[in-house]
């Protein structure tokens, strides 16, 4: 009896000492060094280097355990490993000229650096100094030549087909005035800042906006033939005389506009950025393809009219010969007030569109000037067709001329060659008629 209770005893001693220990234990298990957090950033200057394999899916891989030193000459600054991340911060002493290198012996199997090991930056800031290592990346494949030549063609008919909306109204204002209105930008910039405007500071769709400063472009047109351009006709005052009145007329125009939007381009509410639509050898924005839809409804419109119409055959009889037209019993001045209208309308919905394809400046239109000059000469001044198919040549040549060689910059310039060399030939321009003079 003596020994149970011995053993009794022994069993109460030993779950007093064990029981406290096992209660008082962290049953918590031990962390996974690989899911702690990285480690933060230094609190000076350091290189934030992220090495990430690109050819891993498609946000990529991180690339753990690569070694990274950085120089300072031939000095060692400072050294570091990846995390998990890929991620490594380098500190260095401050401003100054480092070399960050990879140890590629450390680089993973099958992983390797698309360009070079090491790397050279200068320092001039304090803080983080990112650093690229390009890991996995596709080789870049170029465009065969035939794809860049069919976009161009593309982009070039949306431009040219700009630039012939609006040289439609400069080609039938010079038909029925002889006047070559060097205010015919700021037109064009009427109807892009009215679109501005009207969307942005009104909050009204694109679209109606564009159909408004249209309207507002013919009225415009309107005003300005009233107002300005009939007084001066009356008063016998010589084409050359209005030309530079024309100019003046554009200087005082572009600085309302420059004062009313401000030198910064002034994007429209919609459309602004959009994703290309691939059309088999070409591909455009939807925009890009309404832009070219409505230039090609509208010229055909108005060239309809112009061919079919009673107004469209006065048109055609004051531009021949005004004092015949007059004495025949057309209206001279209500033939060339609907001319100025319908060409103000034109050049406002191509400022429109311009506005809905890129942004609104206040110079927009003088920039477009000179290819709408050179579109309606190379077709053949005062004449509708000779407008569309000079300003689509102007248009083309524009957009391919960078596949020749030429630099961008010079694109302008070489569409201006193209107007001097075929003028040289054929100085009536291509659907012009040739005229004796004197």
């Amino acid at each position: 009896m003596r020994w149970r209770l011995t053993l009794a005893a022994l069993l109460w001693a030993a779950l007093a000492i064990f029981l406290p220990t096992a209660a008082l234990a962290d049953e918590t298990p031990s962390p996974d060094p690989a899911a702690t957090a990285a480690a933060p950033p230094p609190d000076g200057s350091y290189f934030d280097v992220t090495l990430i394999d690109k050819s891993k899916g498609k946000d990529g891989e991180p690339v753990a355990d690569v070694t990274l030193e950085v120089y300072d000459g031939d000095d060692l600054v400072s050294k570091g490993t990846t995390d998990v991340d890929g991620r490594v911060y380098l500190e260095i002493p401050g401003g100054g000229t480092y070399t960050v290198t990879v140890d590629e012996d450390s680089l993973p199997k099958g992983v390797t650096l698309d360009g070079k090991a090491s790397l050279t930056k200068t320092v001039i800031l304090d803080g983080r100094q990112a650093m690229l290592f390009p890991i996995g990346t596709a080789e870049k494949v170029s465009t065969p030549l035939s794809e860049r030549i069919l976009q161009g063609l593309a982009n070039g008919t949306k431009e040219g087909l700009i630039i012939a909306l609006a040289g439609l109204g400069l080609s039938l204002i010079f038909g029925t005035t002889g006047l070559t209105n060097f205010a015919h930008g700021e037109y064009i910039t009427f109807g892009a800042v009215m679109s501005f405007i009207i969307n942005i500071q009104l909050d009204i769709p694109v679209i109606p906006a564009a159909i408004f400063a249209t309207a507002l472009g013919g009225v415009f047109g309107y005003a300005s033939e009233r107002g300005l351009w009939r007084p001066l006709r009356r008063r016998g005052v010589g084409i050359i005389a209005m030309m530079i009145v024309s100019i003046g007329l554009s200087l005082f125009l572009r600085s309302i506009f420059q004062y009313r939007i401000g030198t910064q381009n002034r994007p429209l509410s919609d459309y602004v950025v959009q994703k290309r639509v691939d059309l088999g050898p070409f591909s455009l924005t939807p925009k890009a393809l309404a832009i070219i839809v409505i230039c090609l409804v509208v010229i055909t419109v108005v060239c309809v009219l112009l061919m079919k119409t009673r107004m469209g055959k006065a048109t055609r009889a004051v531009a021949d010969n005004p004092a015949l037209a007059a004495a025949s019993g057309i209206n001279v001045d209500a033939v060339i007030r609907n001319v100025w209208v319908l060409g103000g309308a034109l050049s406002a919905l191509a400022g429109a569109l311009l506005a809905i394809d890129r942004q609104v400046s206040y110079q927009m239109g003088f920039q477009l000037l000179l290819l709408i000059f050179a579109g309606v000469t190379l077709g053949g001044l005062g004449t509708i067709w000779g407008a569309l198919v000079g300003s689509l040549i102007i248009g083309y040549v524009v957009e391919l001329s960078p596949l020749l060689g030429i630099p961008a910059d010079l694109k302008f310039a070489s569409a201006l060659v193209i107007l001097i060399v075929i003028l040289l030939v054929r100085p009536q321009g291509i659907l012009g008629r040739a005229e004796r003079i004197g």
